[in-house]
């Protein structure tokens, strides 16, 4: 599949630096359900099987850049693909997502867990894509933090943490080294840089976070070195610990206003991802709104969803958004 791309050097890359020469623009999601070209290639495989299908997988993490025209491919898997390098035994079942069939469900479960054991089809899938992305389209390798992935792991995560604190943290170090290790594994196989997702933490009070969340995802970001994003979902009342996360970027959600963060490091987001259901005149000054707040107060940045795509969305929406922030004036 060829891709155009007319500069050579990647503007998302660049944005880390505050290099960029036009804002550079990618989606969470943006891989998946909502693009007909996706729903073709599914047909009625189950979505484990399109995960470990690296032809498949690398087709479907293609689509957006020929589609929509982002600056960037994220590779197509889940936060719970490193968990089931792992042993846990998980199904993705449309209409109720991802089903755990041998859960954490008490402290004794931890003695059952291995350590991550590497998923081959992941290197072959980030290898696939590598092999026909131009310099300028990075490819993003992502994983979900611990605590977010102990959320889906352990349906008693939060009465284990306050109940039984020690076995909360063996469970935390096991899923930190292990997301380090796939991680690693990602960055041998070519990825450019990656994001971390923390859709669950930002539901947590900030003494809590900064004890059960912050050392962990500080320990992930230390020992990947490549640019790198924090994404936490209802971040207002933790930017500053936040910021604390070893992140390069951080992305934030539509809990707080861009032009009210006060930071040094590089910003993303944060258009609200129901926007997307509203009329095109509503959506292109929501964007152009971001991007101003952007420009006064932070020189590195990259334009983003506060969540990912909803399987329901417009495309055309999406390449309306990209239009709209690449000819909007940076420099």
């Amino acid at each position: 599949m060829a891709i155009n791309a007319s500069q050579e050097q990647s503007d998302i890359l660049l944005a880390f630096q505050g290099k960029n020469k036009k804002v550079p623009v990618w989606f969470m999601r943006q891989a998946g359900r909502y693009l007909p070209q996706y729903q073709s290639l599914k047909a009625n495989r189950p979505l484990s099987e399109l995960f470990r299908d690296p032809e498949i997988a690398g087709a479907i993490t293609l689509q957006p850049l020929e589609i929509l025209g982002v600056d960037a491919a994220i590779l197509f898997a889940d936060i719970l693909t490193m968990p089931s390098g792992m042993g846990f035994k998980i199904e993705f079942i449309n209409g109720k997502g991802p089903v755990i069939n041998n859960p954490i469900n008490h402290p004794g479960d931890l003695a059952r867990l291995g350590k991550f054991s590497g998923l081959e089809h992941v290197t072959r899938t980030i290898q696939l894509i590598n092999s026909v992305l131009p310099p300028s389209i990075p490819l993003i390798g992502f994983a979900g933090s611990p605590y977010t992935v102990a959320t889906y792991l352990c349906s008693k995560h939060n009465r284990m943490m306050y109940e039984n604190p020690k076995s909360f943290h063996q469970l935390m170090n096991l899923l930190t080294d292990n997301t380090i290790t796939y991680l690693k594994q990602q960055k041998e196989a070519g990825i450019k840089l990656f994001q971390l997702f923390d859709t669950w933490a930002g539901t947590l009070r900030r003494e809590d976070y900064e004890t059960f969340v912050l050392p962990y995802v500080q320990k992930i970001f230390k020992a990947i070195k490549l640019p790198s994003i924090y994404y936490l979902k209802n971040c207002a009342h933790l930017m500053d610990l936040m910021e604390k996360s070893g992140a390069e970027m951080l992305s934030v959600c539509e809990t707080i206003n861009i032009k009210d963060i006060k930071t040094k490091k590089g910003i993303q987001g944060n258009l609200l991802n129901s926007l997307l259901y509203a009329d095109d005149k509503t959506i292109i000054e929501e964007t152009r709104a971001i991007l101003k707040a952007a420009k006064a107060k932070h020189p590195k940045y990259i334009f983003n969803l506060s969540h990912g795509v909803m399987p329901d969305v417009d495309p055309l929406k999406l390449k309306m958004i990209v239009e709209e922030v690449h000819k909007f004036k940076w420099v």
